[in-house]
């Protein structure tokens, strides 16, 4: 899976408890501390930064993940799919946790499911 090397994936086996442990992969994420704070009022929901209640370890191995995946995507030059279009509009440190976010429901599913990554 891009983004995810030995490291961070002996890193993930040795910390993670049963993924059965989590009912989606945004509950996974937010364990991490990948999802941003919702502060609500008045029925107007605002997303703050990112909670970092989980692992610190892991988070900054997912990170570091996401951002070679988007060093490597802006070489190569721009593109049509949901990272491009997020590179073009947003800071590069917010891309790249979204990113990590989408990097770890995909592997929250493939745990679930016992498949392999399949590239694209």
């Amino acid at each position: 899976m891009p983004g995810i090397g030995p490291i961070t994936a002996s890193a993930l086996a040795a910390t993670l408890p049963k993924v059965s442990a989590f009912r989606s992969g945004r509950d996974l994420a937010a364990w991490l501390g990948l999802t941003p704070k919702a502060y609500s009022s008045g029925g107007k929901e605002r997303l703050r930064k990112i909670t970092e209640m989980g692992n610190r370890y892991l988070r900054r191995l997912l990170y570091l993940g996401a951002m070679g995946v988007i060093s490597a995507r802006r070489r190569s030059g721009p593109g049509e799919d949901w990272l491009s279009r997020l590179i073009a509009t947003k800071p590069l440190k917010l891309a790249a946790i979204a990113l990590a976010n989408r990097i770890v429901r995909s592997l929250w599913a493939m745990l679930r499911t016992g498949e392999t990554w399949r590239a694209a």
